[in-house]
Order: C-alpha cells, then structure tokens, then sequence
C-alpha cells in the first residue's frame, strides 16, 4: 500500500500544472524525465493493483507477453514527435498521456517483467536501445523542425540524449 501511495504522489505532483509547465517547457525534459517518471508512478501502483485484482492479471497477461506488448505500444506511441507536440496543444492528449503512461504502461510493466523469460528481457532491453538510437539519429539528422512547440536545438539536444539513453 505504501508504494501504491508513493506512485500516487508522483502522479499527483506530476499533474500539477506548474510542474507539468516547468517540465514540458524544455524537451529533454519532457520526454526523459516527466514521461519516465509517469511510467514509474504507474509502476508504483502496480503492486496494488495486482494485489486488487489477480485473477485479471494471471488470465490476461500470461507469461507477461500481453503486457509488454501494450507496454511498447503506448511507448512507441510516446516517442513520436506529434504526439509530444499534441500534448502541449490538446488538452485531451495531454490528459491521455497522464493516463496512458502510469496505467497503460507502468501498470503492465510491472506486472510482466517478473513473468517474462531471461530471453524476452532480454529482446525487450535491446529494442528499446535499437529505438532510442533510431529516434535520437532522426532528432539530431533532421533539418526540419519535428516539434512545433519546440525549438530545433532543443530537438538536437534531445536526439543527443536519446542516443545516450541506453547507456544509462
């Protein structure tokens, strides 16, 4: 229960409208410590839930394979320029991106990982790397400006660091 309560906080202090400004008003920023940080509110609470509701957990995310699915799902879906881009725009996607991270991703995550094989570990590990490289290359490559509301160094600057992610 105390991490439930922990990861509630996070949440809460994350959706705080001076925190949510400060943090989306640099891009890094945005992408590599607000949308991580929701996941992990999410992971918090993921103990309560799989106490809350086992059965849902043990039929529906067997050997942790759905689960992670839906996981890099809603994280590719997060790594999009568009999408960062609309959730400074649209209302709506900002709120989804409040839900989706914590719950569609933090959730499952912790619910698969334990149950997922050395193996799909693993692969899942080594296409994030393969993905972080890929975006960080687009960010610093592209002439264009990918994000509206951001600036173009600060699209490099965030290619620079999404590049290093897997280092990390």
């Amino acid at each position: 229960m105390n991490q439930f309560l922990f990861g509630i906080v996070i949440l809460i202090g994350l959706i705080l409208p001076p925190v949510a400004n400060l943090m989306e008003s640099v891009m890094i920023i945005h992408m590599h410590m607000q949308m991580p940080m929701l996941v992990i509110s999410g992971f918090f609470m993921g103990q309560y839930f799989q106490q809350r509701f086992p059965h849902f957990f043990s039929k529906y995310n067997q050997g942790g394979i759905p689960g992670i699915l839906l996981f890099i799902i809603i994280m590719g879906y997060w790594l999009l320029p568009r999408t960062m881009d609309e959730a400074l725009s649209v209302n709506s996607v900002e709120y989804f991106k409040f839900i989706s991270l914590p719950f569609l991703a933090g959730v499952p995550l912790r619910d698969s990982w334990k149950k997922l094989s050395k193996n799909r570990k693993n692969y899942t590990i080594a296409f994030f790397t393969v993905i972080f490289f890929g975006m960080g290359w687009l960010y610093i490559q592209a002439n264009d400006q990918l994000c509206n509301n951001y600036l173009v160094v600060d699209q490099i600057i965030l290619g620079w660091g999404s590049s290093q992610w897997p280092f990390v």
